[in-house]
């Protein structure tokens, strides 16, 4: 484990309980997010192959709105303390505590992954071999489903002071490139401001692996 990995696991643990209460129905009043949560989903189910990953799950809200969607739904994040709370939460589900890095799932084997800005704490440098990991766990044709932080401006992603730990802000059409670069094709893509103090944009790309 890197440096930041331990200082974000560390902060998203002394927070656990704060952060459920703040984001645990906070997609109710998101509704672009809501409709490429559910358009993701409903792809997946179609495709033949239900089994999805919420890296990155947090508290596990997100990991049960895809379960009640009809996707076989798990969650993995770094924090413990997240994946406890989840686990008490939402007892039906599977949690596990792993690295986005180093997925605790078998070559091809989802049809779908989710990532609900849980790379924005990835350095740049490192992201490549994120995105790559993702990849390798999704079967051909498999969907990955990416939300962070975006920009417009700027060419390089952009450093700030997350409330829980640093993260990065990405010009929509880098991370796409970088998605390519892993061999995952974006065929959709929802952009739009949420009237934020920052000033960023929510950036949502759906992409397909091959």
């Amino acid at each position: 484990m890197t440096g930041h990995q331990g200082e974000t696991r560390a902060a998203y643990d002394g927070v656990v309980e704060l952060y459920a209460s703040m984001f645990a129905g906070r997609l109710e009043a998101q509704p672009f997010a809501r409709a490429m949560v559910g358009t993701f989903a409903e792809l997946v189910r179609g495709a033949g192959n239900a089994r999805v990953a919420d890296v990155g799950c947090g508290p596990g809200h997100i990991t049960a709105m895809l379960g009640e969607s009809g996707v076989e739904a798990f969650g993995v994040d770094l924090s413990p303390g997240m994946v406890e709370y989840a686990r008490r939460a939402h007892p039906a589900l599977r949690f596990e505590v792993a690295r986005m890095e180093a997925l605790p799932v078998e070559d091809g084997a989802l049809g779908g992954v989710l990532a609900h800005y849980s790379m924005i704490h990835t350095p740049p440098s490192e992201l490549p071999a994120l995105l790559a990991e993702q990849a390798r766990v999704l079967a051909p044709g498999g969907l990955l489903l990416v939300s962070f932080f975006g920009t417009e401006g700027p060419s390089e992603p952009v450093r700030f002071d997350h409330k829980v730990a640093p993260a990065y802000s990405w010009p929509v059409d880098r991370f796409a490139e970088l998605l390519a670069g892993a061999g995952l094709s974006v065929f959709a893509r929802l952009v739009h401001d949420p009237d934020s103090e920052r000033g960023f944009l929510d950036a949502h790309l759906l992409a397909r692996l091959g």
